[in-house]
C-alpha cells in the first residue's frame, strides 16, 4: 500500500489560474493535474539526462521547435 503525504504549495494567482484551467479542461482534480505534471517532468528529465532532445513538430507546416531544459 502506498502511503500518501501532505504538502503545502504556495502558488501565484497566475499559477493557480493555470492549474484551475487545466483541471477544468481535463476534467480532473488539481491534485491529479500536479501528479501528471510531476510524472511528465520526471520522464522528460530522464530522457534529457541521457542526452536526448525534446522537439515539437507542426505536422501541417513541418515546423520544428526544440524545448530546452536547464
Amino acid at each position: 500500500m502506498t502511503v500518501k503525504r501532505t504538502m503545502t504549495l504556495n502558488l501565484t494567482d497566475a499559477e493557480m489560474r493555470a492549474l484551475e484551467e487545466l483541471s477544468i479542461r481535463k476534467d480532473i482534480s488539481k491534485t491529479a493535474v500536479l501528479r501528471q505534471a510531476l510524472r511528465l517532468y520526471q520522464a522528460i528529465d530522464a530522457r534529457v539526462e541521457k542526452g536526448e532532445k525534446l522537439l515539437f513538430e507542426n505536422e501541417a507546416t513541418n515546423e520544428k521547435a526544440e524545448l530546452m531544459f536547464l
